[in-house]
């Protein structure tokens, strides 16, 4: 398992991330079994979300009502949680941060999270507000380090006017066919052709320019929560002729050929795995360090539909 210091801290994390979204219906033998798996993968890095499980903190309190961490083993992993999505609209006031931390470390049953992020952008944002809560929590030793999920670089340095905290995580969708981010560059300036449009003002630049760790959620989706595009030969036959070539090859499952295109990128990114499946976890965690070549990457991107004009 490859392994990295996120920017501006002192985590040693690994590339592969297990996401705990949809854990609340497993038993706690199920949630052991899922950890424990990941731990052997190598993973250290554990991702939750204020929001997940169907009511406020619920994946949360299933994580800490099945999973106990000797203070050794809580210092050898991280754990991230987000706040902001409350049901029918967005909420980074002030009171809600602080608030809903508060929730997330009683359900955890943690005394800190290594990192908070902002879930989605809040319209409303005031970043005083965001500041102010920031300080609070790292003050009280609750929060060690802070990000975003899911922002533009233009909403990042907004926050960035009154936040103190380095901003060191943003979170956003990214696999082989959902890569506007890596695409549009690629494309660039070319009149007329769609993949050009640059829908995010530049995340993938602007984060490598300013030490910001991409983590990557939904690595396996056609889409905007279309279907995995694994095995979807009426789609996408020609890539997954390419991923089970390139599979044999490494002599890895097709899973971990996914994961390996993002992992490759020199911008260094996490990549979040959602999977309750102990199979398909060690599968995809197999690629966090295959060795792509530049030509095999690229094979991957056109077979995918991309275009390189």
């Amino acid at each position: 398992m490859k392994t990295m210091t996120l920017p501006n801290t002192t985590l040693e994390a690994s590339n592969i991330i297990l996401g705990l979204m949809r854990i609340a219906p497993l038993t706690d033998d199920g949630i052991r079994s899922l950890v424990g798996a990941a731990r052997d993968a190598g993973i250290n890095f554990f991702d939750h979300a204020d929001v997940y499980g169907g009511k406020p903190h619920e994946c949360e309190r299933r994580f800490g009502e099945a999973v106990t961490f000797s203070p050794e083993e809580r210092a050898a992993i991280t754990i991230q949680s987000k706040v902001g999505i409350r049901s029918g609209f967005w909420d980074f006031s002030k009171e809600h941060i602080l608030r809903s931390v508060d929730e997330s470390l009683d359900a955890l049953v943690t005394d800190y999270l290594d990192i908070l992020l902002l879930h989605r952008p809040d319209a409303l944002v005031e970043p005083d507000d965001v500041a102010e809560a920031f300080d609070a929590l790292h003050a009280a030793g609750k929060v060690l380090n802070f990000g975003v999920s899911n922002h533009t670089p233009g909403q990042v340095e907004l926050l960035k006017r009154s936040v103190k905290q380095p901003l060191i995580v943003n979170q956003v969708q990214l696999s082989i066919t959902h890569a506007p981010l890596i695409a549009a560059g690629v494309a660039a300036n070319m009149a007329g052709l769609d993949q050009s449009i640059d829908r995010d003002n530049g995340i993938l630049d602007y984060s490598r320019l300013n030490g910001m760790t991409l983590q990557a959620w939904s690595p396996f989706q056609k889409g905007f929560f279309d279907g995995v595009f694994l095995g979807d030969r009426e789609t996408y036959a020609e890539l997954n002729d390419v991923i089970d070539q390139l599979a044999q090859s490494y002599g890895v499952p097709p899973a971990a050929i996914a994961v390996a295109w993002i992992t490759r990128h020199p911008a260094n990114m996490q990549v979040v795995l959602g999977t309750t499946s102990v199979e398909h976890l060690r599968d995809s965690a197999a690629g966090s360090d295959v060795p792509l070549t530049r030509e095999e990457w690229y094979r991957l991107f056109t077979a995918a539909g991309h275009i390189l004009p």
